[in-house]
């Protein structure tokens, strides 16, 4: 949404009340396709006529004003982007931070964590941090755009500069300034530097329609951070990916040309160490690229630990649906994480009516880079509409004419490097060979049953006070309910007199629980049962599944019951086939998590026989 300070202030004169979110709201549905929150109109309201004023009292009515602009190839927003001519004839914009607070305060001597009253008692990000934040953002995908010419601004025009004087501890530059209600004169200065007194909309077309993707200082930024983590050695099949890609991005602008790599694995195979290793040198050799997921908990763990202390890096890692408006050839290289998450299509019910244009996903990810790079596990296809594949990989690049290289890792990290172990999972599903057999035992791996729940929690806990990491999860068999009033989780997993809550919904800590992506990495996971849309993607030395009513030994085989599921992914119209394999790749997923050993335990008496059956010894001791 855009207008010039002018035609925001004559919109404000229009409703008398206030209410200029009657006339943006309609502009933000055709926008992005969903109505604005109530607190987002209030915000329009409270702070656009104030700024829309500010300029025009500086003379700059021309000044075009970007609402609600939206960062490239993320659903984040900017309050407002200024966009106009500096005095030197050049392109000048500034990140505005609009807040109504009338107060704040430092958290606890933080000089980038602020208190406001009336908000609560978590800290937030301090408004000029989170404008520099957003600064540096735009700057770091927008290919051209000169960092010096983009400056950050977070105004608190409610407030007196009495009431927020330690928010000023934190040293401004002059590329990022802070203002109050009382500092009003000095905003307007500020602007009057900035802006000469000229139509500012060919700045923002220019702007608009920038080549969006990482620019040189983020690559090179993110090249002398990966640099500095854990060192990533690579073996065999491994290294030959790894060789490859860099071989065929040279390779690509040379003759101009596209070539796809498919790279499939079983759990702890290495496909992510290669992604990471690829990300590292290819932003150290300065070709665009990305790093990209359809799974919210690896996302944010990549985030949180490859891109630890870093803003800057975390933004390296993307998800599959940031790509539907990327131009074509726009990266050099597209690393497509856990590839068996794309789906059919990025549109969701969040999506505005122009975007759903029915293209495929894979579609929209092999044209935004040069080569891309897809890893890949097919026996982890755990929901309706993941299509990711080998085979329909190759097949849509086939058909669109692009040659695709395939290597399959068949090695095995993960398991304790067990290939055993992994094949015996695979027979015991169904999933490969012809049926069950025996665990033989493999000095690498242990593998046991549990006798109860209590007995699987019990020696898993026992693990963590010698200092493993373990974690308990189960097949999606029983409801999964918000937390309570009182801030605690509901124990919905129930097995007899036993009974354990689902791990944390949300992206938000509920007492000592962490958040969803945090379950299998942060300290306080183990209290919960997991499920595998949590557990996907991660790693801990021992592993606890519960084998819930959804999966069943009868006649001899193992056989899936859907109607005994509660996962909303299996919806009516999944066939039963489908359902067959996504319940069988769910617990081959859980199954497959553990680095040292897997506890096992059924919830149906004869299934439990069965599966101690299988057991020649039962090594996990009690």
């Amino acid at each position: 949404m855009r207008m010039s300070a002018q035609s925001l202030a004559r919109v404000d004169a229009v409703f008398p009340d206030g209410q200029i979110s009657v006339s943006l709201s309609e502009q933000y549905f055709r926008h992005f396709g969903t109505q604005p929150s109530k607190s987002e109109q209030r915000s329009w309201d409270r702070s656009l006529p104030v700024l829309a004023q500010d300029l025009l009292d500086a003379g700059l009515g021309k000044v075009e004003v970007l609402i609600e602009h939206r960062l490239p190839l993320t659903s984040r927003r900017v309050d407002a982007i200024l966009t106009g001519v500096g005095h030197d004839g050049t392109d000048r914009f500034v990140v505005v931070e609009l807040k109504q607070w009338s107060e704040a305060e430092l958290f606890e001597e933080d000089p980038e964590l602020v208190l406001v009253p009336g908000l609560g008692s978590k800290p937030r990000l301090h408004p000029m941090v989170q404008a520099a934040g957003y600064r540096d953002y735009l700057v770091d995908f927008t290919m051209g755009l000169d960092p010096a010419v983009v400056g950050a601004v977070a105004y608190l025009h409610n407030a007196a500069h009495g009431d927020v004087f330690d928010l000023f501890d934190l040293p401004g530059d002059a590329r990022t300034r802070l203002f109050t209600r009382s500092r009003r004169a000095e905003f307007l200065d500020y602007l009057r530097s900035t802006f000469a007194d000229e139509p500012g909309a060919e700045a923002a077309d220019r702007l608009e329609n920038a080549r969006i993707g990482p620019s040189k200082q983020l690559l090179a930024h993110a090249a002398d951070e990966l640099r500095n983590r854990d060192q990533f050695v690579l073996l065999d099949e491994q290294r030959t990916a790894f060789d490859l890609v860099l071989h065929l991005v040279k390779k690509s602008w040379n003759a101009d040309s596209k070539e796809v790599v498919v790279v499939s694995g079983g759990p702890g195979s290495g496909k992510s160490v290669i992604a990471i290793a690829l990300l590292a040198r290819l932003a150290e050799e300065q070709f665009s690229v990305l790093h990209a997921t359809g799974s919210k908990s690896f996302t944010e763990t990549m985030r949180k630990h490859v891109a630890r202390g870093s803003t800057r890096l975390k933004s390296m890692f993307k998800y599959f649906n940031s790509f539907m408006k990327s131009d074509r050839n726009v990266l050099d290289v597209l690393i497509c994480d856990e590839a068996h998450r794309i789906r059919e299509t990025s549109a969701n019910r969040f999506t505005k009516k122009d975007d759903r244009n029915g293209r495929l996903q894979i579609d929209e990810l092999v044209s935004a880079a040069r080569v891309p790079v897809f890893l890949l596990d097919e026996h982890q296809v755990v929901r309706p509409g993941e299509i990711g594949s080998v085979a329909d990989i190759e097949t849509y690049a086939k058909l669109k004419g692009f040659k695709v290289h395939h290597i399959d890792l068949v090695d095995q990290y993960r398991c304790g490097g067990s290939l055993l172990y992994e094949r015996w999972v695979l027979r015991l599903l169904g999933l490969e060979g012809d049926g069950p057999v025996a665990w033989e035992g493999d000095d690498r791996f242990e593998v046991a049953t549990a006798g109860s729940p209590w007995d699987l929690e019990t020696r898993l806990a026992a693990r963590l006070d010698e200092g493993y990491s373990a974690r308990m999860a189960a097949g999606y068999c029983w409801k999964w309910s918000d937390p309570n009033e009182d801030d605690t989780l509901v124990p919905d997993v129930v097995i007899d007199d036993w009974s354990r809550p689902w791990n944390v919904k949300s992206e938000r800590s509920v007492g000592d629980a962490p958040s969803s992506s945090l379950w299998a990495t942060r300290e306080g996971g183990f209290g919960q049962v997991g499920c595998v849309y949590t557990a996907q993607g991660f790693e801990y030395d021992y592993s606890g599944v519960i084998i819930g009513p959804d999966l069943l030994y009868r006649d001899g085989r193992l056989v899936t019951d859907r109607s005994a599921s509660k996962d909303p992914a299996l919806k009516r119209q999944t066939t039963d086939e489908e359902a067959d394999r996504l319940i069988r790749n769910t617990y081959k997923v859980l199954l497959t998590r553990g680095l040292r050993g897997t506890l096992i335990y059924s919830t149906d008496p004869e299934t439990q026989r069965f599966l101690t059956s299988l057991m020649q010894v039962p090594i996990l001791p009690d």
